[in-house]
């Protein structure tokens, strides 16, 4: 017999039948291609002005016109950087990319430009490395260097990114990767192709691996002082394929990125940005291979994409630490709607770079196949910022290795499943801080109308911090089946389940639940329950 949350205890059974668990259709649902955009803002649960989209003037060259050539051998980075400039200080207009293969350097739009790559057009950015300039920028939250990205542009306006066209970033020539993440097979074949190995990481050259040395924790080596010591970790510098820095109203539309050497796509401190029908592909074993940071923007639309991610896949981002405290600009007014992620270590991810803020996020109608966790939320101790008012109705997830839904307050920065539970054990007993502006708060996060068939985790963990728990979150109507364990609770206030139905594999449909207060189960209400562990059965 099915059972659902009715009863209190740290460990309770979850009764619903599955018939009484029928989700409300979305109020925005139907608004798929967004040819009209008006219709994703109907309804929206906080007030957001419409993004505002990029026009351009009748104006329209091509690549050719340059001296740019097709042929995959030619260098064309000096005639797609004229083109660009010429269009622009013309007052703008398109520059096409016809079908061909396009060899190049690092490109660089300008305002009032459309970069329109055509069908079967295909854009290969060089791998040498000494084409792409080291330059002071932002990477994984923090203030760096790293090498300039094959796209990019800087506090400009009106620029665009759009066609049927491909980005390849060239990827495998930059990034490290651990031998964990390939077959027998493909392990040696990539060590007999060169670079150099070391505690079983692959490094594409001996440059890579000095800059790992450097590096104590998340990509940003130590220690540097010269140019020449700069220059000597090059390969280690990889960039984010697409870096958009303060740029207003951007679009990116039906273009394919792919094969990037870290992030794909990086929006950072731009406002009205939106991703209409853009595919980003990268392998599931790139380092770093997140497909889309949305990084401290401000209204944002993300529709109809697909997403295949080597790191998580759509990411809401603010800066991290001291940096992104300092910096004190929000991730704010973003839609994302009608996308698919086929894979990726989050599907919608918010975190663990959120110092500066996340708010006003409404996600629906998408769906996660094979992520390692579908809705995640990450963050740890000396993040600080809060991030607040959620909306996620309406996602569709199958065979999600590790939980559907993650709170994860104790994030210690490896990729979900990667870390033991004695790992995190030995975190979480560390003496509890007092609250300053250095500690995360997760609060107002609303969840409905969820499915998912299949897990290997926990159904849900909601893991908060004993200094502040996560706060006032809504699950209802929801559906997780097969999966190998059930919902676990810790530090969490205010925390409401209605209409929730899990199965486990073994029949076990459990709730564990510790240091929480006011949990509410369908209706019922429970005032507090304490770390000592105890059990009732039904």
């Amino acid at each position: 017999m099915k059972k659902s949350f009715r009863n209190v205890a740290i460990l309770m059974a979850i009764a619903t039948s599955l018939s009484a668990c029928c989700p409300s259709t979305s109020s925005q649902q139907g608004c798929n291609q967004v040819a009209d955009q008006s219709c994703v803002y109907k309804n929206l649960p906080f007030e957001m002005d419409e993004v505002k989209r990029p026009s351009f003037p009748d104006n329209q060259v091509c690549i050719t016109d340059f001296g740019a050539k097709g042929d995959g051998i030619t260098l064309n980075t000096e005639a797609i950087n004229n083109a660009i400039k010429s269009v622009s200080e013309k007052g703008g207009g398109k520059v096409v990319i016809p079908a061909g293969i396009w060899y190049t350097g690092p490109i660089v739009l300008q305002s009032n430009v459309n970069l329109h790559a055509e069908e079967n057009a295909l854009v290969i950015f060089s791998d040498d490395f000494m084409l792409y300039p080291i330059l002071d920028t932002s990477f994984e939250g923090l203030n760096t260097r790293r090498c300039q990205s094959p796209l990019s542009a800087w506090n400009v306006e009106n620029i665009a990114i759009t066609g049927k066209g491909v980005f390849d970033g060239s990827g495998d020539s930059w990034r490290p990767v651990k031998k964990g993440k390939l077959t027998e097979g493909q392990w040696k074949k990539l060590v007999a192709s060169g670079g150099v190995v070391e505690k079983n990481v692959w490094y594409p050259t001996e440059g890579s691996l000095k800059g790992a040395k450097a590096t104590k924790q998340f990509n940003t080596p130590e220690g540097l002082t010269s140019e020449a010591e700069w220059n000597e970790v090059r390969p280690w510098l990889r960039p984010v394929l697409l870096s958009f820095v303060g740029c207003k109203r951007v679009l990116l539309e039906d273009a394919t990125f792919k094969n990037s050497p870290a992030w794909c796509l990086h929006p950072l401190m731009c406002e009205d940005i939106t991703l209409n029908r853009v595919k980003v592909f990268n392998p599931w074993y790139s380092q770093n291979g997140d497909a889309l940071d949305l990084e401290s923007c401000k209204n944002a639309l993300i529709t109809n994409c697909i997403f295949d991610a080597g790191d998580d896949a759509i990411c809401i981002k603010s800066g991290k630490d001291e940096d992104g405290r300092r910096r004190g600009i929000p991730c704010e007014n973003v839609i994302v709607k009608n996308n698919v992620v086929l894979h990726g270590h989050g599907g919608f991810v918010v975190g663990s770079e959120m110092s500066g803020g996340v708010k006003n996020i409404y996600v629906a109608d998408c769906s996660f196949m094979g992520t390692d966790v579908g809705l995640r939320f990450k963050s740890t101790r000396g993040r600080g910022g809060i991030v607040e008012n959620i909306w996620i109705e309406n996602i569709n997830m199958i065979d999600i290795p590790n939980e559907p839904l993650l709170f994860d307050l104790f994030y210690g920065g490896k990729g979900a499943g990667e870390e033991t539970d004695e790992e995190v054990a030995a975190r979480m007993r560390a003496a509890i801080p007092p609250v300053t502006e250095k500690t995360p708060a997760f609060r107002n996060i609303f969840i409905s109308n969820v499915k998912c068939k299949g897990c290997d985790g926990r159904a849900m963990f909601f893991n908060g911090l004993p200094e502040m728990p996560v706060k006032n979150v809504s699950v209802k109507d929801v559906i997780i089946t097969q999966a190998k364990r059930g919902v676990v609770i810790s530090q969490a206030e205010d925390v409401t389940f209605e209409n929730v139905l899990v199965e486990t594999v073994d029949g076990s449909d459990r709730l564990k639940v510790n240091n929480a207060k006011n949990l509410k189960i369908d209706g019922k209400e429970y005032a507090e329950i304490g770390f000592k562990a105890q059990s009732i059965e039904l």
